[in-house]
């Protein structure tokens, strides 16, 4: 179940990816299974810290790291899911602009 997808802005790599109002995320720890639109995947499980700032969802602990890691830039595609697989799990597939 898609929760979210979105288009990066500096500011999300810079501070923390802000989750648009309809992403439905409570405020916790998340671990997440990253992959790029080709399926090859970051060798371990990061977790995101999902966190309340200025009334808004946003990723911070864990989020800049996982940028960093999948060489994440302004204009590079997020698309953050559920897939439950005898659990809930969380995974998010990034797509790069060019």
């Amino acid at each position: 179940m898609e929760i979210f997808t979105k288009q990066l802005t500096p500011v999300d790599l810079e501070r923390g990816l802000v989750l648009p109002p309809r992403s439905n995320l409570e405020h916790r720890e998340l671990s997440t299974i990253v992959e790029s639109s080709a399926g090859t995947r970051l060798p371990d499980p990061a977790t995101i810290h999902c966190s309340t700032t200025s009334g808004r969802l946003v990723f911070t602990r864990g989020w800049l790291d996982i940028a960093r890691d999948a060489g994440l830039r302004s204009g590079d595609t997020v698309t953050f899911y559920q897939e439950v697989n005898g659990g809930a799990q969380y995974k998010m597939r990034v797509r790069n602009a060019g």
